[in-house]
């Protein structure tokens, strides 16, 4: 079951212009940035109420995040929802005819485990559905 807008994310072309930009917008400090070589992205967060801006950067070209940068630009990626249970939440989806980009979860940033839903199945909206990873050390 979905609980909650987790996160929104936004493709960046560099954290380091980015994360000021956003403090100041923001009025609160970045928490953490973490690199996900899995994703080919360096990230960075911000705690909005009870949900997330998540700021992502390409830290190789081959990366899905290079490829919407070089597409698209800048603004606004994806948007992230929290679940449950994920496998459960994937089983679902697709019975329902939701394309799945990643048929099981794999880990992601901030200790979460991720999969995304295909934009062509979502009205063109990169969806991606989180939850905590349980074996957190």
């Amino acid at each position: 079951m979905i609980k909650k807008i987790e996160h929104l994310g936004i493709a960046v072309n560099n954290l380091d212009e980015a994360i000021p930009l956003y403090e100041k917008l923001l009025q609160t400090t970045c928490y953490k940035t973490e690199s996900v070589s899995s994703e080919g992205v360096n990230t960075a967060f911000f705690q909005i109420g009870e949900a997330k801006i998540e700021l992502l950067e390409a830290n190789n070209l081959n990366s899905p995040i290079a490829k919407f940068l070089s597409k698209r630009g800048e603004g606004f990626h994806h948007v992230a929802f929290e679940v449950d249970d994920i496998e459960e939440e994937l089983a679902r989806l697709q019975k329902l005819d939701f394309i799945l980009l990643h048929l099981s979860p794999k880990e992601g940033a901030d200790n979460k485990r991720i999969a995304f839903l295909h934009p062509k199945s979502t009205m063109g909206m990169l969806i991606e559905l989180c939850q905590d990873n349980i074996s957190k050390s």
